[in-house]
């Protein structure tokens, strides 16, 4: 080799290193950006599935709720239809011991007007007998003072 080629060589060398720094300072920004971009975007990712783990467990709640709402509802149907059962139960019973006494008095009230109405046709009946005896004695009297 001569000293034009080793000088040409050189230069190569030369030109290679400092095309290489000047490579990598344009590469090492970009790599930067990158870097960035994708640890954004792995960031991205991870908070939609943070947004979805939210929205599934809001979901879970909302749910649950519900669920203890047509609970509650159905417990205070449940009760209700209950309290109702038992006031129809003790409205009836009512209804049965006034209707029990309607008719012991209905009772009382016909025993008394049939002891009433027994007493004035005895009343009757004798008065009409005293009056027929007297009626007939006198009749007889009469029918012997005319003989």
């Amino acid at each position: 080799m001569n000293q034009g080629e080793k000088a040409k060589k050189a230069v190569r060398k030369a030109e290679e290193q400092a095309v290489e720094p000047a490579a990598e300072q344009v590469m090492d920004p970009l790599a930067k950006l990158l870097g960035q971009a994708e640890r954004a975007y792995t960031a991205y990712m991870e908070a939609q599935k943070e947004v979805a783990r939210a929205y599934k467990e809001r979901e879970q709640q909302m749910e649950r709720a519900y669920k203890e709402a047509e609970q509650q509802a159905n417990n205070a149907c449940e009760e209700a239809l209950e309290q109702a059962l038992r006031a129809r139960e003790k409205a009836e019973q009512q209804a049965e011991e006034a209707h029990k006494k309607a008719r012991e008095k209905a009772m009382d009230i016909y025993q008394q007007s049939a002891r009433q109405a027994l007493k004035v046709r005895k009343e009757t009946i004798e008065q009409t007998w005293k009056v027929y005896k007297e009626t007939s004695e006198q009749a007889w009297k009469m029918f012997q003072r005319e003989e």
